[in-house]
């Protein structure tokens, strides 16, 4: 798995996750993953889209359940 700068985890360093430091971007996703029963994963992905969250942390957090952070 690559990490954000691009770089290959191994799989020790995979389980070793960064603390979140972008609350704005933390809250955007939360707001997204909690409409998708009501709106659709379709509008969820247009609102991150249109907050600015970037696409691979959209796709990752509404398409990958299993690779979202916990905190």
């Amino acid at each position: 798995m690559m990490n954000e700068l691009g770089e290959l985890n191994t799989s020790a360093d995979a389980s070793v996750r960064r603390q979140r430091t972008d609350i704005r971007t933390r809250d955007l996703v939360n707001q997204a993953i909690a409409s998708v029963p009501t709106l659709g994963l379709q509008r969820a992905a247009e609102f991150l889209a249109t907050m600015n969250v970037p696409a691979e942390v959209a796709v990752r957090v509404l398409v990958y359940p299993s690779r979202r952070r916990s905190n």
